[in-house]
């Protein structure tokens, strides 16, 4: 799959640059001002232990990304168009501008940070520098701090890079961070050599000639047989599934200006519907992927009678939901390789009113698409756009940016996360929530985790279009809750 590095290109005087996959460019050509192409994650830590210093926290990262050359590099374009755009080392770069502080006014709520969250994650990188932010947020109720990653999906493609997030986290206690080591950037090529290793590239690789003509959606549309394969496979998934998109409050003229909202969950409580229902008329087990799915229904189904929509039997809402083939229902660790990858495109039973019988009609669903080898595999999404991504919550936000929006209504991505606590230093984190980018045209993303215990939502929505996210976070809860009654 999309797992393979692009090799490096050594210019004139030993100027190294890669140059970015049409996938990767192609994030960069379609990034719009109200459709950010980078994902975030927001992670709190327990108030018991200090928040790291400022310096501390830069002397943690500058070490870190030395495993990462990516986080030292910027985007260059190559005059004239001539080629996608290179990964060129930053002669300037500078630490302290991508790791920043900053401290909720009193008293710090959940729903300051919330707040801060949205408009941080709205606004766009600079394209001038390397494509990541951190941001360090203190002041939370209780003592806490936060974490606050901004990593554009360019840049995070699972080989070269992975999210910030992941580079600084351990999985135990680190009292003393090792110092960095010294570092000293190579020196940026020239326009000209730029043009002149794009040409000798095209020439050493003829196909490479194809890619002068293209921008990113055509570059994306033609980028060979793999794509055409992998888009009649996304043709013969959408024809397994029961309706075409409806347009809906999830859909609209998108704006730059964000909401976000986190809802907490017991993972205890997913584990209980899931053994507590029954088989259903086909004898399936739901799984936990499925009671999450079932909890969103019944929100979204809330949400949408709170506005006065005409919801019947027959209202269902579609969404891109990308999984793990594995069992993943006791919330354990997904190690991420590729071949466990796939992603259905589901009709989520809005209309009906039993909260078992959706939950049933989902298992059914994820089953025919899964089981029955409808989904699509990690394989397929490599050829239809390139996919390599470290964590699913990025590989669904590629694939809706990939993919038309007519073909859902919504992204959700689940992943199991680990169930042991994870560090920074000795500060313990408790919770994290995943930012997914909302696409253009659509009004919300929903991102789910599950870590130590618990299942965590990151709700990032359009502010216009969604005024009362408050509403469907609460109907998360509420939905939640009928599942246990039922169950």
């Amino acid at each position: 799959m999309h797992g393979t590095a692009t090799p490096p290109e050594v210019c004139e005087h030993g100027a190294v640059t890669t140059r970015l996959t049409p996938l990767d460019a192609s994030f960069l050509y379609l990034e719009r001002p109200n459709a950010v192409m980078h994902v975030g994650a927001v992670l709190v830590f327990d108030g018991d232990q200090a928040a790291p210093s400022h310096e501390a926290l830069l002397q943690r990262v500058s070490g870190r990304i030395a495993q990462y050359p990516r986080y030292r590099q910027r985007v260059r374009a190559v005059p004239g168009g001539v080629a996608n755009p290179v990964w060129v080392t930053d002669e300037a770069f500078d630490v302290t501008y991508h790791v920043r502080r900053s401290a909720l006014p009193r008293p710090g709520t959940r729903e300051q940070l919330d707040e801060f969250v949205a408009r941080v994650l709205a606004r766009p990188l600079d394209r001038a520098r390397p494509l990541w932010e951190l941001y360090l947020v203190e002041g939370l109720e209780g003592g806490g701090f936060a974490l606050v990653t901004k990593t554009h999906q360019a840049l995070v493609d699972g080989v070269e890079a992975v999210d910030i997030a992941e580079v600084v986290l351990d999985d135990e206690p680190v009292e003393q961070e090792p110092p960095a080591a010294p570092w000293a950037p190579s020196r940026e090529p020239s326009d000209v050599e730029l043009v002149v290793g794009a040409l000798v590239g095209a020439v050493r690789r003829p196909s490479r000639l194809l890619d002068v003509a293209r921008s990113g959606a055509v570059e994306l549309k033609d980028a060979g047989e793999r794509v055409t394969a992998g888009v009649g496979q996304v043709v013969s998934a959408l024809a397994s599934t029961s309706r075409s998109t409806n347009r809906s409050p999830l859909n609209g003229h998108t704006g730059s200006a964000r909401r976000f909202v986190t809802v907490d969950t017991d993972l205890e409580d997913y584990r209980v519907v899931r053994s507590g229902a029954d088989r259903g008329d086909v004898g399936l087990q739901p799984s936990v992927n499925d009671v999450i799915l079932a909890v969103i229904a019944g929100a979204l189904r809330a949400w949408l009678e709170s506005r006065g929509e005409h919801v019947t039997r027959s209202t269902s809402v579609r969404v891109l939901v990308p999984v793990s083939v594995h069992d993943g229902t006791d919330g354990g660790t997904d190690d991420g390789s590729g071949d466990r990858l796939t992603a259905c495109f589901i009709d989520l039973p809005v209309g009906e009113p039993t909260p078992l019988v959706r939950l049933h009609q989902i298992a059914y669903a994820m089953w025919r698409q899964v089981d029955r080898g409808r989904a699509l595999g990690a394989a397929t999404l490599a050829g239809l756009a390139g996919f390599a991504s470290p964590t699913l919550h990025s590989l669904g936000s590629r694939l809706g940016a990939a993919a038309s929006r007519s073909l859902f209504n919504l992204v959700v991505t689940n992943v199991p996360g680990p169930q042991t606590p994870r560090f920074l230093g000795v500060a313990t984190m408790t919770d994290t929530y995943p930012v997914m980018p909302v696409a253009e045209g659509q009004a919300l993303a929903i991102g789910v985790t599950s870590y130590d215990g618990q299942v965590h939502y990151g709700i990032n929505a359009d502010r216009d279009l969604v005024p009362d996210l408050d509403v469907l976070a609460a109907a998360i809860t509420e939905s939640l809750g009928e599942l246990l009654d039922h169950a």
